[in-house]
């Protein structure tokens, strides 16, 4: 279902503030257009996506699971909270310094209640530190912001470029890491031509990650996927050049997907490289709409794999659907589906002939939090008390 318009969100508001005084959200018609289209757009999906019954159950109790991993069960168990407030009334004022407090080799569930603000730092979590969360206020998110690219040169080293991995603003290295009402941020703008414009908002490389109500804003590279099992639950996300790529195996559903691109780009670079790794990306109930020409994805790697299932598709969306990066020996490799999905975009008459029309059993695989494993690690955030 397409996001509804800026007006019909007013009144949403107002309704909702009438029936609960308490309801405070100020949105002004200046600030970021695309942002708020996604807030309207969300409400939209906790009334009708959320409580569809014909789909694939994906919402999880707010009792701990007793399926869950042995790891994560212990580290739910023995939890510490941490607040980061850059006016001095938290623990810490920068979140650098507060994932700086945990130790290495951490066991124990970690809460970091992020304060609303911007942050102007370069976040690395490594991956000795599991089990941390970024926890930020649902109504005005703390924004985690930089502007290095993979050209920029190395802050006193030997005068090499960063390259795309090491751009991100925030890297994520450990495992079971989550983020809550949190943006994501790299200003850097993509020029088109440009060597080296390659620039992260997050790289998240450990596994048994999640994401509830994030946004990732970037232009070119903004997500990095890079590895390990993901869950991406209604974020916005915002690029234009392969704005979501990279190896991981992940979920991505009830997510808004934002072009930003001024000529043709693509919104994913799934890089499976061998039949036998399980890698891929699976959209389900998403919105892709923005400026620009856009494949739904071009392969980085000879047996990339990306299936979109009930998502809207705008216009931009260009007929053949799909790229082979130029590469045509990867036609009868990659593994590119779509699954009823809606829109202009969503035409197939135009489509490459090695693009799939999957049909119910071969949708099936990837339309679940099974398709990520979610039974053994995925927690309800409503589990922290938000």
């Amino acid at each position: 279902m397409p996001p509804i318009f800026h007006a019909q969100l007013l009144t949403i508001l107002y309704f909702l503030s009438l029936s609960n005084p308490s309801f405070n959200i100020c949105i002004s018609a200046t600030t970021d257009t695309n942002f708020n289209k996604w807030i309207s757009w969300r409400l939209n999906n906790y009334h009708q996506k959320y409580l569809d019954r014909k789909s694939p159950k994906t919402i999880f109790s707010k009792k701990m699971s007793a399926t869950l991993d042995l790891r994560l069960r212990m580290a739910e168990m023995n939890r510490k909270e941490i607040k980061v407030s850059q006016d001095g009334t938290g623990n810490f004022k920068t979140v650098t310094e507060a994932i700086d407090s945990v130790p290495l080799y951490n066991t124990r569930r970690v809460l970091l209640h992020i304060s609303s603000g911007i942050y102007r730092e370069k976040v690395s979590i490594p991956k000795t530190k599991h089990f941390i969360t970024f926890i930020g206020n649902a109504k005005d998110p703390p924004t985690i912001t930089g502007n290095d690219t993979a050209a920029t040169v190395r802050e006193g080293g030997d005068g090499t470029p960063l390259r795309t991995f090491q751009s991100a603003t925030v890297a994520v290295d450990a495992d079971y890491f989550m983020a809550i009402n949190v943006k994501f941020e790299n200003t850097a703008p993509h020029v088109v031509g440009t060597v080296g414009g390659q620039a992260v908002a997050l790289r998240i490389s450990g596994t048994k990650a999640a994401f509830y109500n994030c946004s990732f804003y970037g232009s070119q590279d903004t997500l990095y996927d890079h590895k390990g099992l993901h869950f991406f639950s209604n974020c916005f996300i915002q690029g234009s050049v392969d704005f979501i790529f990279g190896n991981g195996t992940s979920l991505y559903e009830n997510c808004y997907l934002n072009s930003i691109a001024k000529k043709v780009a693509s919104v994913t670079a799934q890089k499976r490289s061998n039949s036998s790794i399980s890698s891929g990306f699976s959209f389900k109930n998403c919105t892709i709409t923005g400026t620009g020409s856009i494949y739904l994805g071009r392969a980085w790697g000879d047996y990339s794999r990306v299936v979109f299932s009930y998502s809207f598709m705008d216009k931009i969306v260009l007929p053949q659907g799909w790229s082979d990066w130029g590469k045509k020996a990867r036609d009868q490799k990659v593994y590119y589906g779509e699954y009823k999905c809606s829109g202009p975009g969503a035409n197939l008459s135009g489509r490459v002939p090695w693009a799939r029309l999957l049909t119910d059993e071969e949708a099936l695989p990837f339309i679940g939090t099974y398709y990520i494993d979610g039974d053994s690690w995925l927690i309800n955030p409503s589990a922290y008390q938000l």
